[in-house]
């Protein structure tokens, strides 16, 4: 179904508050409430449930998820019209989100999203990564089979159970961000999957468009379109962005000279180095650790 989409950053993680269940006689109508300060994820069991958020209206049907938003207007947009039953599952996040209107906006804006994470999160030199979740959901048999097990340790003790409660959750996120892949896109993301890992694993070294058509036995040019399509960036564009991120590790971790540095990361002249990490960061590396590694 077409819906907007909550795009997370992590780490860390969406983190579980807390849930429970809610049954609507016909005639009732969902609570009204206003910006309560954490995401509210919605799975009607049996009936329909007709909600409201700042204006807008929906009717969420039997199987089907709403994820209602921490600073929204929330409401029954009218009574219900058959005996209902929801489960309620209240989350928040640390860091970034925001809400794109289709996957192509989401992946426009991914870079400049995971940027502002990273400066809210404290997470300078973090790998990090997008989780993709729609705001409107038909929940899969394994979501649906997922969600069942919040309320399976009822009658352990409550650090454990909130323990195994995270941990659903986790898997039920997991679940809802690759249903939201279509065949076609689950196929860019594994092949952006692969690209990545093996820049991950060889970015000191040489790596070219020609190397990546060798290993990954693809074009260049539909190399590129996989990972502009998942990553929001060419193979090697994210490879300088990989190298410079590795970089700030060890001006932070290491007293190595900036030309170690460099080279370790895999670039070859210094200066190209140091234009590159000046120009993504605003000031030069050995400025760099000067702010932020004074006590070294």
């Amino acid at each position: 179904m077409d819906s907007a989409i909550l795009h997370f950053i992590s780490p860390p993680i969406p983190h579980f508050v807390d849930c429970g269940y809610a049954c609507y006689e016909v005639g009732d109508s969902h609570i009204t409430r206003n910006c309560i300060r954490v995401f509210d994820l919605i799975v009607v069991r049996k009936g329909m449930l007709p909600i409201g958020e700042n204006g807008r209206s929906w009717e969420i049907k039997e199987g089907e998820g709403f994820i209602l938003l921490p600073d929204g207007h929330h409401y029954g947009s009218a009574p219900c019209t058959t005996d209902t039953e929801i489960i309620w599952i209240h989350f928040q996040t640390f860091g970034s989100w925001q809400m794109g209107t289709d996957m192509n906006q989401c992946m426009g804006n991914q870079m400049e999203l995971i940027e502002e994470h990273k400066r809210l999160a404290y997470l300078n030199h973090a790998d990090v990564c997008s989780i993709f979740i729609p705001k409107h959901m038909k929940l899969s048999p394994k979501a649906l089979e997922v969600l069942e097990t919040f309320f399976e340790q009822e009658h352990e003790p409550q650090s454990l159970r909130n323990w195994k409660r995270q941990a659903s959750f986790q898997l039920f996120l997991q679940h809802l961000d690759r249903d939201l892949a279509s065949p076609s896109n689950e196929t860019s993301i594994q092949l952006a999957d692969r690209i990545e890992l093996f820049i991950r694993q060889n970015y000191a070294s040489d790596i070219t468009n020609s190397v990546l058509q060798k290993n990954m036995n693809y074009h260049p040019n539909y190399l590129a379109k996989v990972m502009l399509k998942v990553y929001g960036m060419t193979p090697m564009t994210y490879l300088q962005y990989y190298r410079l991120e590795q970089s700030k590790r060890l001006l932070l971790q290491t007293p190595w000279s900036i030309a170690r540095i460099a080279d370790e990361v895999g670039f070859h002249h210094v200066s190209h180095y140091s234009t590159c990490f000046s120009k993504k960061e605003g000031l030069s590396p050995s400025d760099f650790r000067r702010k932020f590694a004074k006590a070294r």
